[in-house]
């Protein structure tokens, strides 16, 4: 069966996406990769707001967000966790070997400055991670509030994951201080997966020039040495790759401001529908998501249901809740290429799945 993804990631893909994915392969050190790699960084450096570099490693965002920690804590990182993705970055470092301190706010409240001051004051850091959109409940933190209090400390490394709000809306990588700036291509760039982005500031090339095992994959000094030659250190996914060119394409023609009014526009549309239904927002109110709504499921409806009705009769979905908020929240993804016409024709659907759903019991 066909169907429509309102998931929060792997979202739609274009048919135009599609297609830039079935050109002729080339050799990735061919003067034809290094033309390709040296025509979108323009593009990504425009989305990012930056004067770095933007490398492009063959993975998911977590493979960089694992790179990152391998290539910059010596002494010890704080992982600013409000979700499952944040919790699962904070595991990632004890993993790797390395110190790190857990900053945990309940899911769905947004990262406070002040708490993070506070820890940064003791002086114990050298680095601290950051979830700018959690998608797991929909809360965005105030990223440049978080940034402002980062600076504060000029020894403490600031890495960012932006894979879930990347290109809807405007993070100023450069003006906001942003160490290491890491996203990935499912999500708002409605790529499919595989691709991830990673934009990295001089001090910390200079940083992870003094770690001795940062490991080779994500080395961020062989990402620079490549990169001044339009490579990249290993074999690239080179499909995916055109189908980033293909999409900086898109975002150009659109204009990036217009980009974001239109994730905004449509992520308060379903926000407004759905709460009239009598749902409530999960989020802490003014931190919600502008890629996606996480809502409560406080009508207690059985989610599983709805989904299966949405799949079966409207060939679409939606998702019913990320761990442990699995059946107490619903996720509904404005993100990518959705437009005012999609938007309308899935908050029909769900409207008429909805009468459909039954209530679980009490």
């Amino acid at each position: 069966m066909s169907y429509k993804l309102f998931i929060p990631g792997p979202i739609a893909v274009s048919e135009k996406t599609l297609r830039a994915m079935s050109q002729p392969m080339i050799g990735h050190r061919s003067t034809d990769f290094v033309a390709l790699y040296n025509a979108i960084q323009p593009g990504l450096q425009a989305l990012v707001y930056t004067q770095d570099p933007v490398y492009i490693s063959t993975s998911s965002a977590f493979g960089s967000m694992e790179g990152a920690i391998r290539n910059l804590v010596k002494k010890k990182v704080l992982s600013c966790m409000n979700g499952a993705f944040a919790d699962k970055w904070n595991d990632v470092a004890l993993r790797c070997g390395k110190s790190a301190a857990a900053l945990k706010f309940e899911w769905g409240q947004p990262v406070d400055p002040a708490a993070v001051r506070r820890e940064l004051a003791t002086g114990a850091y050298d680095a601290i991670t950051i979830i700018h959109n959690e998608t797991s409940c929909g809360c965005m933190s105030d990223l440049a509030a978080v940034m402002q209090v980062a600076r504060e400390f000029p020894d403490v490394i600031s890495i960012v994951d932006t894979v879930s709000s990347f290109s809807a809306l405007p993070i100023k990588k450069d003006e906001l201080g942003i160490d290491v700036f890491i996203t990935g291509s499912q999500k708002a760039l409605a790529l499919p997966p595989g691709l991830s982005l990673i934009s990295v500031s001089k001090r910390a090339l200079a940083r992870a020039a003094t770690i001795p095992d940062r490991g080779y994959y994500y080395d961020f000094l062989e990402f620079q040495k490549n990169h001044e030659n339009g490579m990249t250190p290993s074999t690239p996914v080179i499909p995916l790759i055109y189908a980033l060119k293909s999409k900086l394409e898109d975002i150009a023609a659109e204009g990036i401001d217009n980009r974001h009014a239109r994730h905004a526009r449509l992520n308060q549309a379903v926000r407004d529908h759905v709460l009239a239904k009598g749902f409530k927002m999960f989020p802490r109110e003014g931190y919600g998501s502008v890629t996606l709504n996480c809502f409560a499921n406080n009508l207690n409806i059985d989610l599983a249901a709805l989904n299966k009705i949405l799949k079966s009769k409207h060939q679409l979905v939606i998702d019913g809740g990320y761990g442990k908020l699995k059946g107490k929240t619903f996720r509904i993804s404005n993100m990518g290429d959705e437009t005012d016409g999609t938007i309308a024709s899935l908050l029909k659907s769900f409207d008429a799945a909805f009468a459909e759903t039954p209530k679980l019991a009490s």
